[in-house]
């Protein structure tokens, strides 16, 4: 994975307002409105210069970080961007005021950020790590509130089932007292709408809302870690008056593996040999997400040796890069042998020089 730093393109003792400035120069750089002739790998730019922001514009992550790299992030959960429309609404204060920036992201979306959206949803997708290294696609079944049709939303049975509020008379608020002392507040009968429902509609029986399933497909991208949450815009529930939807969150959950365990890109496989072969050196057979390949055991290979075998690690999920597979050796010591392999191996004993054997070594 690429530092984050070389991604924005400014140093380490950068200082937060450095950062947002480079963040604010790429993203105009690279928005693929802007660069509508090579429009999808910008979109990746897009991305990755967002996710290098998200981390080194949070001081706790930054911290993270700088310390140990990538590795540092683990505890942290990505925001996992779905789009260029969505980092724009998660970083809005950073472009807010700019009108290059109104002019990309359209006025209509930022004027929908001023209304109250209707309530988001969540849901928990778990996928196996074979999913989670292909990418898949997951269709799942929502339970949502939908507005009524039968009243488009108002609760009431026709228009002339909606009267004026005899307590407020249609104002939706309240005012106690006279002069300076006069203090006005929402009506409590109507809740500050003005307006009182006669006739429920026999639909929704008054509440404007009613509970429907809906299949959504989430598309999950390749290389995706365990904990990603994945947000999909204008799938949750409409706003009082459905003008804006809610947003859907989607917690991706990852199966572990029973062969290769994951450390950020790559993985790592524990390969049991015996003795003979890690001296003698040996070709074996051994699993990748691919399938299998032959590996090379050179002779005089140490228990706990790592042996790397290149891109049969994950995809990276903001490029086509892939992690590498790490083998690391572990020379087994049988539980049982025969009597003449016993006699076999006293005779080796006998010419082992435990001088150059149990001599201290330094922990690596």
């Amino acid at each position: 994975m690429r530092d984050y730093y070389e991604i924005l393109g400014v140093p380490k003792t950068a200082s937060t307002e450095d950062i947002k400035k480079s963040f604010r120069q790429l993203a105009l750089k690279y928005h693929p409105d802007r660069n509508p002739d090579n429009k999808e790998e910008n979109e990746k730019k897009f991305k990755e210069i967002a996710e290098a922001y998200e981390i080194l514009s949070d001081q706790e992550k930054r911290a993270g970080y700088d310390r140990f790299g990538h590795e540092g992030l683990k505890g942290f959960t990505s925001r996992g961007f779905t789009g260029f429309e969505d980092i724009f609404e998660t970083f809005q204060d950073v472009f807010s005021g700019n009108s290059i920036f109104d002019g990309f992201f359209g006025g209509t979306q930022r004027g929908h950020r001023n209304r109250p959206s209707g309530t988001h949803l969540r849901v928990e997708i778990t996928i196996s790590f074979k999913e989670a290294a292909t990418g898949t696609n997951k269709t799942i079944t929502l339970k949502r509130n939908e507005i009524c049709a039968a009243c488009s939303g108002r609760g009431a049975k026709g228009k002339d089932a909606i009267i004026a509020c005899s307590t407020c008379h249609g104002h939706g608020v309240i005012i106690q007292g006279q002069g300076f002392f006069s203090i006005q507040s929402t009506c409590p009968r109507c809740q500050g709408q003005g307006e009182m429902i006669k006739t429920p509609c026999s639909v929704c029986q008054g509440t404007g809302r009613v509970r429907k399933e809906k299949e959504i497909t989430v598309k999950i991208p390749a290389g995706i870690e365990d904990g990603t949450r994945m947000r999909i815009t204008r799938e949750g529930e409409p706003s009082r008056d459905g003008s804006v939807r809610g947003d859907l969150y989607c917690d991706i959950f990852v199966a572990p593996d029973q062969v290769f365990e994951r450390h950020g890109n790559d993985l790592i496989y524990e390969l049991p040999v015996s003795f003979t072969q890690a001296t003698f050196g040996t070709e074996v057979n051994i699993p990748t997400l691919d399938g299998p390949v032959s590996l090379k055991i050179i002779s005089g290979t140490k228990s706990g040796e790592i042996i790397t075998v290149k891109k049969h690690g994950l995809p990276d999920i903001h490029s086509h890069h892939k992690g590498n597979l790490l083998v690391r050796v572990i020379i087994e010591t049988p539980a049982g042998i025969s009597s003449e392999q016993e006699k076999i191996l006293k005779e080796f004993a006998k010419t082992e020089d435990y001088s150059t054997i149990n001599v201290p070594r330094k922990i690596r």
